[in-house]
């Protein structure tokens, strides 16, 4: 089944036919395994956390296992966790870092036994394991890596009219949604 969907800021009814076929408007769809939303967000996508929760619990017995090391749990989350949470991450805006800080905190603390009442504090945590790089910046190496990947294309290319492009036209009021190569200026 074909769906059709406008992004944009106000929500617009379509009437699009091929062949004398009507299509059906949607507000979300999921591509690749990324939400595709309406309104231009990836709020939705990163919902992928509560994939990953699943995950984490599925992996209880692991975590709770005295005989696996914990640099040996830690690369398990890297590789099955963190991948989940991370899939499609560089189209992302600067606004999730938090929640994604926050889950791999909670995951970390689960893998070390420590609950929040234990009052020890992340960076602490995160010296324990000695981890290369924390959730926040393996995202950062992925963003820079795709904005490379982008930068180094035919400049006729989608992804790179998206990113260097600019759009004509009357903003709304109020301040305007950071883009995503803004984010990169200041690096």
């Amino acid at each position: 089944m074909t769906e059709v969907q406008c992004i944009g800021r106000e929500k617009q009814q379509t009437k699009t036919s091929l062949g004398g076929t009507e299509f059906t408007q949607c507000e979300e769809f999921v591509y690749l395994g990324g939400v595709v939303s309406g309104d231009g967000l990836c709020d939705r996508d990163v919902d992928r956390i509560g994939l990953a929760v699943g995950i984490v619990r599925n992996l209880h017995n692991i975590w709770k296992a005295k005989d696996i090391s914990k640099s040996t749990k830690v690369l398990l989350y890297q590789s099955m966790v963190q991948s989940i949470v991370l899939y499609n991450s560089e189209t992302w805006t600067e606004d999730q870092k938090r929640k994604l800080k926050t889950f791999e905190m909670a995951v970390l603390r689960k893998i070390c036994g420590i609950t929040r009442r234990d009052r020890r504090r992340n960076v602490d945590i995160l010296k324990e394991f000695q981890t290369e790089k924390d959730i926040n910046e393996v995202l950062q190496t992925r963003r820079l890596t795709y904005f490379g990947h982008v930068t180094r294309m035919e400049k006729d290319r989608y992804p790179n009219i998206l990113i260097h492009g600019y759009t004509h036209g009357r903003r709304p009021r109020g301040r305007p949604r950071k883009r995503w190569l803004q984010h990169y200026r200041r690096l």
